[in-house]
């Protein structure tokens, strides 16, 4: 039969128990706290560009900025300086509510259409299936 087996250490204990340990109880608080304050960070951009004037956008520029300061990461940083940079293009936004959205969704459904036509050797019946195409898309 054998020796038997000795009492396994606290440590390990708790690891087959699958109970962490003391550590990295302290290091997923820290990491949740940071992870709560990206979060906010990223809903408060959200709001700001769902705001309908400049006024209320302004406020909300301020408040994301305060989380930012308050998260202290890299990453929120970088948006909040990205955002400054590009806060002309935002106001834009929020004041014509224009977007690209429809070009882009233009350019996907082009993409799809050339990865499925792979194969046509003429090139006015591939410009024929991607007219037709879109303009079933268009009248759907």
């Amino acid at each position: 039969m054998g020796a038997p087996h000795a009492p396994p250490s606290r440590r390990r204990h708790a690891q087959l128990q699958g109970r962490p340990q003391a550590g990295r109880r302290v290091r997923r608080r820290r990491s949740d706290r940071h992870l709560q304050a990206v979060w906010k960070v990223k809903e408060q951009l959200r709001a700001l560009l769902r705001t309908g004037s400049l006024e209320d956008a302004a406020t909300a520029k301020e408040h994301l900025e305060e989380l930012v300061k308050a998260a202290a990461r890299p990453e929120t940083n970088r948006l909040y300086r990205t955002v400054c940079r590009w806060w002309q293009e935002i106001e834009v936004l929020i004041i014509t509510g224009a977007t690209t959205g429809k070009v882009e969704a233009n350019n996907t459904a082009i993409k799809n259409i050339k990865r499925t036509a792979r194969g046509y050797r003429n090139p006015s019946n591939y410009k024929s299936v991607i007219l037709l195409r879109s303009a079933v898309r268009t009248a759907a």
